[in-house]
């Protein structure tokens, strides 16, 4: 099974070619690489992800790339992690005794509640903020 990298400290600049260079000249064989980019700015969000060729030595790979310079800054890498699953919704039990997905108080049938309390609050006299 192929290894998945992290890699981190990467400069706002570098995109997939850079990396793909850089393991490249280490003779790291690379199944894929992917820098992750922010949406709005289209820029590097500062990490990405190298799934290895099933032949390459994780490890080996960690030890040779850990600590090189690409664009001025020292990469950060290790093996990656799998996501985390993401709960979307308290699970709770809403409709009676039917499970149901994303209950909990704070779903969609929340209601004006929060714009309620947030006038409910007590607010302090301007001359004690000063």
């Amino acid at each position: 099974m192929p290894g998945k990298l992290f890699v981190g400290n990467l400069s706002f600049n570098v995109v997939e070619a850079d990396l793909d260079t850089l393991c490249a000249n280490l003779n790291i064989k690379t199944a894929s690489v992917k820098v992750m980019r922010d949406m709005e700015l289209g820029r590097s969000r500062g990490f990405g992800f190298i799934e290895l060729a099933p032949e390459t030595a994780l490890d080996t790979a960690v030890q040779a790339m850990n600590g090189k310079e690409l664009d001025g800054r020292a990469l950060t890498v290790n093996e990656a992690r799998p996501p985390k699953s993401r709960d979307f919704g308290g699970g709770g039990q809403r409709f009676g005794n039917r499970p149901g997905g994303g209950g909990g108080g704070g779903g969609r049938f929340r209601g004006n509640d929060s714009r309620r309390k947030e006038r409910e609050r007590p607010k302090r006299p301007t001359q004690e903020l000063y």
